[in-house]
């Protein structure tokens, strides 16, 4: 989403939003799972930060890398899905 997210004032909730929105429109319903990826990130944020700040560090040295951040993400899901 247009880069991280598009909002100059740092509002990464909606973009995370959107894109868990997006995840269940493909799914065709609402994930399964007692905890949603963002309310994951939202208790402990330090990993997601961790993987934002290295695929801007990637992106400032002129590459496209966010696969710390992909693999996290996937991580999160994977314990939304098992977890029900």
């Amino acid at each position: 989403m247009n880069w991280i997210h598009p909002f100059v004032e740092g509002n990464g909730r909606t973009a995370r939003a959107a894109c868990y929105y997006l995840m269940c429109v493909r799914f065709g319903d609402m994930l399964p799972g007692k905890q949603t990826v963002p309310e994951r990130i939202r208790n402990d944020r330090k990993p997601y930060y961790a993987a934002l700040r290295k695929a801007d560090a990637a992106w400032e040295n002129g590459d496209f890398d966010v696969s710390e951040l992909a693999m996290y993400l996937q991580k999160l899901l994977k314990e939304q899905l098992y977890d029900r």
